[in-house]
């Protein structure tokens, strides 16, 4: 058969072929082409080379056994790791209704995992000694010794005063105050009265920042002769012109030695150990944990750190008192209060509760008596000599957050609620039944503060919608309103704001990582502390009520900042 013969195109495209081919055989291009190709796939085979995959493994001789429960194979429980009579009484009740072969291991594994849990220290219920309790087996020495030393300083005029004992003595204000003769003579005739018995204080006062309400005249008049005395407002009152500040805010310092990360978690109560003999800082978190800070361990081998495992749940509060620096006392969320006993190196079991305890206070220089908010709404006076509860009292419908006491006049109280309400109360005159507030102040949501200042003249209140009140007068019946970003979200501890060392500032963190002052007298927030240290959110804070300027924070990553007075800034 002959050949097609081909047409003009087809030639001329094999022509042009046969041209190119000369040309790329004239300038070597498929030979660099192959060398590039070969060094490129030598180099990606030597990168890989580290994903070699191991070499198999063996097939062991013996098979592999699966592990089966004993519900599956259809055998009994296992009862062990349970109390004997607990397994006898759950047997015999099985027993009389005949249901004991259709019983089941869940409710052993439930409470065995209970037991397990409540083998650590923090779950004890009983005393808790230090060397169980710490943290770092035996290096809680150095702790004991310095509080013992500052413990046996005299205290109150080189008077030592023992502990459990009833005390007279009333300490003296944080800020100087003048008085006349006239008041004075005023104060001691009001004093002689028994106000438990003579006085009605009929219907509360209640203030909102809307609004205020008035009392009925029988119960301002009984208002009016308490107030001239200063037995709400304090036992003693203070000039305008005591009112200025005995502190520079220009000089307040933040060093790094007095920044430390003492515990993990987030830090629910900063407190200052009351002494000028040692710098120390208590604290505690959010897991149950206690911890002591010296900021001066110069006579301590470690960094002056010391943490204890003491609940099992966050730390609500903690109280120390002048009168008795040996006994430091602890309340948590797990319904335990504990006494710190420094002599005796344990942590003893005070009281325990089946409801959470939210807040722990006592009066000023009462050491015989525990204040602290139970459930939700409650409040529980605890008698420490006779170890049982006193009283008991519904004040509000939700939580009580703070407890807290007018320096000048312990027997007047101020509790904050969630329930969005801050309230003042008299002791002396609370019905066991339904117990009425001197004052009420609202807001609009949740109040997770109420502070009396130095002079007992104001009230501080922290809530939740974004406000912190000021409350003062006579009455308490004159109110400051500050806007105040309050919304600390659900990992950091909320916001509450303290008075510092006099009546002039008051102190609260921000979500900017500072510590924002606001002055009563210009009604505003006048500046904000801030340093290049700070990591975290400062939320919680203290003022150590001896050293003016030194000012703790502490932060929910388990950091407690420290400020103090710059020498050279406080000379000029």
């Amino acid at each position: 058969m002959a050949p097609e013969k081909l047409s003009e195109y087809e030639r001329k495209r094999l022509e042009n072929i046969k041209r190119n081919d000369e040309m790329l055989a004239a300038l070597k291009i498929q030979s660099k082409a192959a060398d590039l190709s070969a060094a490129s796939k030598r180099q990606r085979v030597e990168a890989k080379s580290y994903k070699l995959s191991p070499e198999k493994k063996a097939k062991p001789e013996k098979p592999i056994v699966l592990r089966r429960s004993l519900r599956t194979q259809g055998m009994p429980p296992d009862s062990n790791g349970l109390f004997d009579e607990y397994v006898d009484s759950v047997h015999k009740t099985l027993d009389s209704k005949g249901l004991r072969d259709d019983f089941v291991n869940c409710g052993d594994r439930t409470m065995k995992s209970s037991t397990q849990n409540k083998s650590s220290a923090a779950n004890a219920i009983g005393p808790l000694s230090f060397e169980d309790a710490c943290v770092k087996k035996k290096s809680y020495k150095p702790l004991v010794d310095t509080i013992l030393r500052v413990a046996r300083k005299a205290h109150f005029g080189d008077v030592e005063e023992e502990c459990y004992t009833s005390f007279d003595h009333e300490m003296k204000p944080k800020v100087e105050v003048s008085v006349k003769e006239e008041e004075l003579d005023e104060v001691k005739a009001c004093k002689d009265e028994n106000l438990s018995e003579n006085c009605d204080f009929g219907s509360a006062i209640k203030y909102g920042f809307d609004g205020i309400k008035t009392c009925n005249e029988e119960d301002s008049s009984v208002r009016r002769d308490l107030c001239s005395c200063g037995l709400i407002k304090g036992v003693v009152k203070a000039e305008k012109s005591e009112r200025e500040s005995c502190l520079d805010l220009g000089s307040l310092t933040l060093k790094p030695e007095n920044i430390a990360r003492i515990m993990p978690g987030r830090i629910m109560v900063v407190k200052f150990f009351p002494s000028t003999d040692v710098r120390m800082v208590v604290a505690g978190s959010k897991a149950g944990n206690i911890t002591f800070w010296n900021l001066n361990p110069q006579e301590e081998k470690d960094n002056g750190i010391y943490l204890y495992d003491t609940h099992s749940g966050p730390v609500s509060g903690i109280a120390i008192q002048q009168s008795c620096y040996s006994k430091i006392f602890t309340s948590c969320y797990d319904g335990l209060i504990r006494l710190m006993d420094i002599e005796k190196e344990v942590f003893d079991l005070v009281y325990r509760s089946e409801y959470s305890i939210y807040a722990l206070s006592q009066q000023p220089n009462n050491m015989n008596t525990l204040y602290f908010s139970e459930g939700q709404g409650g409040l529980s006076i605890w008698d420490v000599r006779a170890g049982k509860t006193s009283n008991e009292y519904l004040l509000h419908d939700a939580r009580i957050n703070t407890v807290d006491f007018n320096f000048q006049n312990p027997n007047i109280m101020a509790t904050s609620s969630t329930e969005g309400t801050a309230c003042l109360w008299d002791l002396r005159s609370m019905d066991a039944d339904k117990p009425k507030p001197l004052q009420m102040v609202q807001h609009k949501r949740a109040v997770h503060s109420a502070y009396f200042s130095p002079s007992g003249s104001s009230l501080v209140t922290t809530s939740f919608d974004d406000k912190v009140g000021i409350w003062s007068g006579v009455n308490f019946e004159d109110s400051t309103v500050i806007q105040h970003n309050n919304q600390t979200g659900r990992w950091i501890s909320s916001f509450r704001a303290i008075w510092g060392w006099d009546d002039s500032y008051i102190f609260i963190g921000n979500m900017k990582r500072g510590v924002d002052v606001i002055s009563p007298a210009r009604r505003k927030t006048i500046m904000t502390v801030q340093s290049p240290d700070i990591s975290a959110i400062p939320c919680r804070f203290d003022a150590h009520p001896d050293q003016i300027g030194m000012l703790a924070g502490a932060t929910a990553g388990g950091q407690v900042y420290v400020w103090t007075l710059d020498k050279e800034s406080a000379g000029e």
